[in-house]
């Protein structure tokens, strides 16, 4: 019989870090001597991988040059980092939910666009990494909404398509999930709206970290 696994994405829907993430691609785009993109449009390509959301923010540039901005944001957001100007509190609630699904026997797994340098500093800040049974990033993996990094987190954990719930909080998750026949479940408190995640094709959304176990529970 499969583990039940329940992967979660993390800017938007783990923790908040839209701050972190804004400041540093504002950081980037200056120092290329561009106009920065606003908050919107920055938030909107959260989730994807760094080449991928440059290619987003500037579609007629070159391809190197989308690689070489990437960089460019690595090393602004590590800069941000040193300078004790990097946030990503935990969303209310979830800290206690992921505790809650590891006593109730849960697998657990984050598939992110983050890197893995960037996700083990986030969840050992917080000090629930111990909880995670696989950890999938863009270092490893083609960009959300590849189906790659879930595929990854099933096979580690033990479980099926079937027997796993992806939670996330942008259509890019969504996405992924149901590439793979995983149940996915949207949260209303990340960076895409709930309509555009039902659009997307979530299964539900949670609106809060009460409902999402609710959710999670549901057959």
């Amino acid at each position: 019989m499969s583990n039940r696994l329940v992967v979660f994405d993390c800017d938007g829907t783990l923790v908040d870090s839209q701050h972190s993430i804004c400041a540093a691609m504002t950081r980037t785009f200056e120092e290329a001597k561009l106009i920065p993109p606003d908050r919107v449009a920055t938030l909107a390509v959260v989730g994807l991988s760094l080449p991928n959301a440059m290619a987003r923010l500037l579609p007629g540039a070159e391809a190197d040059f989308h690689d070489h901005l990437a960089e460019r944001y690595k090393a602004a957001f590590q800069q941000l980092r040193s300078e004790k100007g990097v946030s990503e509190p935990l969303y209310p609630g979830m800290a206690d939910l992921v505790r809650t699904l590891d006593a109730d026997g849960w697998l657990l797994g984050v598939a992110t666009g983050k890197s893995d340098r960037g996700l083990a500093l986030c969840l050992a800040h917080h000090g629930i990494e111990r909880h995670f049974v696989t950890l999938q990033t863009a270092d490893r993996h083609p960009s959300k909404p590849h189906p790659s990094m879930l595929w990854q987190a099933i096979a580690e954990a033990g479980a099926s398509a079937e027997t796993t719930v992806m939670v996330g909080d942008t259509h890019f998750d969504i996405d992924m999930a149901l590439a793979v026949g995983a149940r996915a479940i949207g949260v209303a408190w990340g960076y895409h709206s709930p309509d555009e995640l039902v659009e997307a094709g979530a299964h539900c959304i949670a609106m809060d970290s009460a409902a999402l176990r609710d959710h999670i529970g549901a057959p």
